[in-house]
């Protein structure tokens, strides 16, 4: 069956994502493997939808080459997996997401229904009333999250203070201010793969705006509360309550940003994380799932796409006034 790389991947059928770190990565017959001290680990590429590279990660360019023909996205993270410096493409040919988005974020009153949207998928069950404004949304949506922090510190007897992320100075942090970091860049990972994926852009944001992860955290902040949060306050508890047992020995403990990352996995496991992405993103730009008016010629991504033309015909006169300023056409 010819394959339709206009239809949303099947990201629901994938694996969420696998971090990898002071590795080697080479091609494996038709998929990959990782080389460590350990020995080798065969990564079964076709079925994975994120692959997060850490420190210390050498890649060949078959190896790339591998990843790439196999639709996973591939994430380069910094130390401990909580930076994010630069993503590949998605497996998706078709731009029709791309221009859909480009469209919503550039008209200040579709943007800002969209903007009602995303806010308004946060409050499960909690109906908000229409005549809120943005600015009353917005203390409502943060009174939301201070409270879940507040809950989630009693439910755990984790002592918490305030969220606190200190790049600069990382081993000087609390450990559920580590534990909240690691569990957001793996929520963030996925969530970058499923928009690349779909052919969205990563940096067309609708709440946050001027970065090129714009559009992924807004997509993320759909389920921190649902399944970062809780799932750092439980690591940092199973954390403190093997280290106080002394049931394993310390070589053989899990370091708390592993034991998130693997909490993490099961979370989106759990929770169906990948069968829910896309049909979010939809629902927040009101897209259907089921993409029509396919491109015969999707299939081949080195073929060039057809010309545009303006509406109103090809005898439309082209006059050589000069370009706008940037803040004409700022957004």
């Amino acid at each position: 069956m010819a394959k339709d790389y206009h239809e949303l991947p099947r990201l629901e059928d994938s694996l969420s994502y696998l971090y990898l770190e002071q590795c080697r990565i080479e091609q494996d017959d038709l998929a990959i493997a990782a080389w460590d001290l350990t020995g080798v680990t065969h990564i079964p590429i076709a079925s994975l939808n994120c692959l997060l590279l850490g420190p210390g990660t050498v890649v060949t360019h078959a190896a790339m080459r591998a990843i790439g023909e196999n639709g996973c996205n591939v994430v380069w993270v910094g130390e401990r997996g909580v930076r994010m410096y630069a993503s590949a493409t998605g497996e998706t040919r078709s731009s029709r997401h791309l221009l859909r988005q480009a469209m919503l974020a550039t008209r200040e009153s579709l943007r800002l229904r969209v903007v009602a949207r995303m806010y308004r998928m946060r409050f499960a069950g909690e109906k908000l009333p229409s005549t809120l404004t943005l600015q009353q949304i917005r203390g409502r949506e943060g009174a939301r999250v201070r409270d879940a922090y507040a809950a989630a510190a009693r439910e755990h007897n984790i002592p918490w203070d305030r969220r606190q992320y200190n790049r600069d100075n990382w081993d000087d942090q609390s450990d559920i201010n580590k534990a909240l970091s690691a569990a957001t860049a793996c929520l963030y990972g996925v969530c970058h793969a499923a928009i690349v994926a779909m052919g969205y852009s990563p940096g067309l944001g609708f709440i946050h705006t001027g970065k090129q992860l714009s559009f992924v955290y807004d997509i993320a902040d759909l389920y921190r509360i649902e399944l970062a949060v809780p799932t750092a306050f439980a690591s940092v508890a199973e954390h403190v309550e093997e280290r106080l047992s002394g049931g394993t020995a310390p070589k053989e403990r899990l370091q708390l940003e592993q034991r998130t990352r693997y909490a993490m996995r099961q979370a989106f496991v759990r929770e169906k994380l990948l069968q829910r992405i896309p049909k979010d993103i939809a629902n927040c730009l009101n897209i259907p799932v089921n993409l029509s008016e396919l491109d015969p010629y999707a299939d081949d991504p080195a073929r060039p796409s057809e010309l545009w033309t303006p509406a109103s015909g090809e005898q439309t006169p082209i006059g050589d006034d000069e370009e706008p300023s940037q803040e004409a056409i700022s957004p």
